[in-house]
């Protein structure tokens, strides 16, 4: 099991732990046969009987075991795994909708969940009969929820439906009317399972806007299957597989072991055999052996001759190549170096962002490989990708296979972003097969690490380059 202990904040007492699991589990009795669990039934009677203890007609499985960890207040608390791994068994024990067979569950202060989408819900009532129903289960008086029916009807925003009973909404209208219930009950612990995954980009932003207010003081449990949401909403994580927790600590390390874990059962699901979707007909060209030169059509921010001569300068620097970065893959190639070169192809060690690049990841295949892919992805800190590519689609038109033995390189041509100060990474990978069914040989994360020490960059991810900025005061 890779496990890191998760760590406590030293600043926060002992009793500012919201959510404390200790050596949860949950087991299920399995009978092959209606009949067995007849049998079963009457073992008490039967041991009474003839004084001895008589054989079990079910077998023992194992939802969750040996689950252990702790929650603290403001903290978000990821939780992310396959299907059939034990999220939902987890957040039901945590809700005491269900109860485990050992070990001890703590919860400090009001929870308020959204798991299995109409969960709660009785279909036959209204909207306002199901939001007074869920709000004075979750512990709000009658006055309470006339006092907040107003503001949850506006949150939800689903019109005169408030008014119809549930059995007729749309799965997002019932995603909204149940999140709504739950952002407004004055809740200490959220519990969010992947039930917003159904609802539409307008009311998802609503929902992380509230989100990330109440994690201001408020503690988060968020369940899902989007390992960007994971990375960017999260202090900690946990990945269970099979019942267990596989790994946990830092979000970032949670997510890679995750994804890690998803290529390679992919590969076992398609018998490690990538299928090779048509080449087109078009006459094809040789694939070439160096790269082309950096375009100079270039499309220049008016501001940056002043910038570049200001400390708003988005000065990145470069670290080594590193050939022992953590990765994963079948073993049939190896990436042997990644380097950013300039206009000239000459290495860097540092960059200006908003300049022309050159990423160069060469490999060496260890067996013959037919229609390689390489690629990359650049990553902030958080793990979350601002961007990448691959050869895939550019080079549809030309043979990529590679001769065991052989080496190969790819050459990205593009403009470095801007983006803000903080420590960036590159990971690159070498596949074959097709862009949605292919079996990865190598995958390097953090091939590459950048840090940028300066920027002008105010807000989001990147900054893009203006051709003009202009200001007119109309008359």
């Amino acid at each position: 099991m890779l496990s890191d202990p998760i760590p406590a904040p030293h600043a926060k007492a002992k009793d500012d732990v919201t959510i404390r699991i200790s050596k949860v589990g949950k087991s299920y009795q399995i009978y092959d046969r209606p009949i067995d669990r007849l049998k079963q039934s009457i073992m008490p009677r039967l041991k009474r009987l003839v004084g001895k203890t008589p054989r079990n007609y079910y077998r023992d499985f194992h939802a969750l075991e040996d689950i252990s960890f702790e929650v603290r207040r403001g903290e978000t608390f990821g939780i992310i795994g396959r299907n059939g791994a034990g999220k939902s068994t987890l957040l039901q024990i945590i809700c005491g909708t269900l109860h485990p067979t050992c070990g001890e569950v703590e919860v400090n202060g009001r929870v308020a969940a959204l798991l299995e989408l109409g969960s709660g819900f009785n279909p036959e009532f209204t909207g306002k009969e199901n939001v007074y129903m869920n709000a004075s289960i979750l512990g709000l008086n009658k006055a309470e929820i006339d006092q907040k029916y107003e503001a949850i009807c506006t949150f939800a925003d689903i019109g005169e439906f408030i008014e119809q009973p549930v059995k007729s909404y749309s799965s997002g209208m019932l995603v909204r009317l149940a999140f709504s219930v739950i952002a407004h009950v004055d809740a200490d612990i959220l519990i969010i399972d992947e039930a917003l995954a159904v609802g539409d980009a307008f009311f998802t932003q609503k929902c992380m806007r509230f989100l990330r207010d109440f994690m201001k003081t408020g503690t988060v449990l968020f369940v899902s299957h989007d390992t960007g949401a994971v990375l960017n909403l999260c202090n900690q994580a946990v990945c269970l597989k099979n019942g267990v927790i596989a790994v946990s600590g830092n979000p970032a390390k949670v997510v890679e072991f995750y994804l890690e874990e998803f290529y390679e059962l992919e590969q076992k699901r398609s018998g490690a055999e990538p299928t090779s979707e048509p080449k087109p007909t078009l006459d094809a060209k040789p694939m070439e052996t160096a790269p082309k030169a950096l375009s100079a059509n270039l499309i220049r921010d008016m501001r940056t001759d002043w910038i570049n001569q200001t400390n708003l300068r988005n000065d990145i620097e470069i670290y080594d190549f590193n050939p022992e970065s953590p990765g994963f893959g079948a073993s049939g190639a190896k990436i042997v170096s990644v380097k950013l070169l300039d206009e000239n192809h000459h290495p860097l060690s540092w960059v200006v962002g908003g300049e022309k690049v050159s990423l160069v990841i060469n490999c060496i295949a260890q067996e013959s490989l037919s229609n390689a892919i390489i690629g990359f992805q650049f990553k902030d800190r958080l793990g979350q990708i601002i961007f990448g590519d691959n050869t895939y689609l550019s080079h549809q038109q030309t043979s990529t296979d590679i001769e065991g033995g052989k080496s190969a390189s790819a050459y990205f041509d593009f403009t470095l972003p801007v983006i803000p100060p903080g420590d960036y990474s590159i990971s690159a990978a070498i596949a074959e097969g097709s862009q949605h069914s292919h079996i990865q040989h190598h995958w390097m994360h953090e091939a590459l690490i950048l840090k940028a020490h300066t920027s002008r960059i105010c807000h989001g991810l990147v900054g893009v380059p203006m051709d003009n900025i202009q200001f007119k005061i109309n008359t």
